[in-house]
């Protein structure tokens, strides 16, 4: 199986990028809900019908194949399940409560989750990976707050929503970072959303109804956050797994609600207190942490379907030894080319040598890589190969007319004679 090893800090990037555009889409999901009157669960089914639609009409149109196994199909199903789900509870917790208790249990949860599933399946979680996941809970409480005014079993069942919409969340993480061979991120968002959203509709038109006067403005909106906060935003979250931690992950989602406080309080006018200041700046030494912390090692992985996994010492040692092995295949490869190129009777003159000698062509190349004269091995110590082309000339000055050195190889002993008798 190859191995596809990619830039730790690429993978990151997209993370980063995933959590700040996902940070848009609560804004944006709000205002949709208010101009068209639709309910949170509607917003969400008509969110992921929409992300999902759109990368299939791209799909459709650049005329990419789709997907086909029954692998690929079930990795599909299980995201789009896992994403209806996700919204569907999140949403109700909300419901229930409101956005802070939701916000807080269901990505305040989310990281400690994954990190405690990769310790227990003994995948590797990345350095200060405790450290900084408390450091974003804890950040994230002082952002969003402790809701008062609620009864203790809404409080109890919006909390029971949320843990399983964090389940959802950290399942589609766990699955996402074991990519399937042959189905790549933009596929499985487009077709796996489509499914999701369309499960959710039937949930919508009874939390509410689903129908509403599709104006330019409420058309824009939709467009817009099926674009940014769902079809980009995942598709990068979906590829950056491909490289980084999955708790990695998880924290670095933890930029949606920050980035979502910050444009409220830009754009809404909403003013955060002292202690929600100090939540957001914790946060945001979270991720710096994170960040640092996991761009020091790369990690292999890739579409070949292959774990994520920290690329160590050791390992690179084994690739080089690989690299120079398949190096020397070639050499030999070349080598034997050359004696089948020979007429017949060059060929018997090569072995009649080789036989006089005790050894035959294969030796010689042996002797040819106890030389020195590794192609690969030319380019990792350039001043041992100069030494023995030295030594070689100082031979060479030495020898009587006609006499072949001692340590040429049988093909180069006969190449002379055997022209001459052409």
């Amino acid at each position: 199986m190859r191995a596809v090893t990619s830039r730790p800090s690429t993978g990151l990037l997209y993370l980063v990028v995933s959590g700040l555009l996902w940070g848009t889409g609560g804004l944006t999901g709000s205002l949709l809900g208010r101009m068209a009157g639709l309910s949170s669960i509607a917003v969400a089914a008509f969110r992921l019908t929409a992300g999902g639609v759109l990368i299939v009409c791209y799909l459709i149109v650049a005329r990419r194949t789709w997907p086909a196994g029954r692998a690929a199909w079930a990795r599909i199903t299980v995201i789009g399940l896992l994403a209806a789900l996700y919204q569907s509870c999140y949403f109700t917790a909300v419901a229930l409560t409101s956005v802070p208790l939701a916000t807080l249990i269901t990505i305040g949860a989310a990281p400690v989750l994954v990190l405690a599933a990769e310790r227990v399946t003994g995948r590797p979680g990345g350095r200060l990976a405790v450290l900084t996941t408390g450091l974003a809970v804890t950040g994230l409480g002082l952002l969003v707050g402790l809701p008062s005014g609620f009864r203790e079993t809404a409080v109890l069942a919006s909390a029971g929503m949320a843990v399983l919409a964090t389940a959802g969340f950290a399942a589609v993480t766990m699955v996402s970072s074991r990519p399937v061979p042959g189905l790549d991120d933009l596929t499985v968002t487009g077709f796996g959303f489509t499914i999701g959203g369309l499960l959710l509709m039937p949930l919508a038109q009874l939390a509410g109804g689903i129908a509403f006067r599709p104006g330019p403005a409420a058309i824009g909106l939709l467009v817009a956050l099926g674009t940014g906060p769902t079809a980009v935003a995942y598709t990068l979250f979906f590829r950056g797994l491909r490289t980084a931690a999955a708790s990695t992950a998880a924290r670095l989602a933890l930029l949606e609600p920050l980035t979502g406080a910050i444009l409220a309080a830009l754009l809404l006018g909403e003013r955060l207190s002292a202690t929600g200041i100090a939540g957001a700046a914790i946060i945001g030494a979270a991720v710096i942490l994170t960040v640092q912390a996991d761009r020091g090692g790369s990690r292999v992985g890739g579409d070949d379907g292959g774990d994520a996994q920290p690329r160590l010492p050791r390992q690179r040692l084994a690739q080089d030894h690989q690299a120079d092995e398949r190096g020397q295949h070639r050499v030999d490869a070349h080598a034997d080319a050359e004696v089948a190129g020979r007429n017949p009777a060059q060929r018997e003159q090569v072995g009649q040598e080789g036989h006089g000698r005790g050894q035959d062509s294969r030796r010689g190349r042996a002797r040819q890589r106890g030389d020195g004269r590794r192609v690969p091995d030319q380019h990792h110590d350039a001043g041992r190969h100069e030494g023995h082309r030295g030594q070689a000339r100082r031979r060479r000055g030495s020898l009587r007319p006609g006499q072949a050195p001692a340590d040429q190889p049988v093909e180069q002993d006969v190449a002379g004679p055997a022209r001459g008798r052409q």
